[in-house]
């Protein structure tokens, strides 16, 4: 089940990184992005929102 903060849902997509590694990036979106997938609340990670956008994003304990 994904992990929807008031209304935003947390998606994840899989990146190549200009010297060839791989990493997983996580955002937020109200709408269904044209890539990645709907995802879970990784562990070690918080919710924080930004005070003045309003927008949710992810930080590490």
């Amino acid at each position: 089940m994904p992990y929807i903060h008031e209304g935003w849902t947390l998606y994840k997509r899989d990146v190549t990184l200009k010297g060839g590694r791989k990493q997983t990036i996580y955002f937020f979106s109200k709408r269904s992005p044209k890539s990645g997938t709907p995802c879970e609340l990784p562990q070690g990670y918080v919710v924080g929102v930004n005070k003045r956008t309003g927008l949710p994003y992810l930080k590490k304990k």
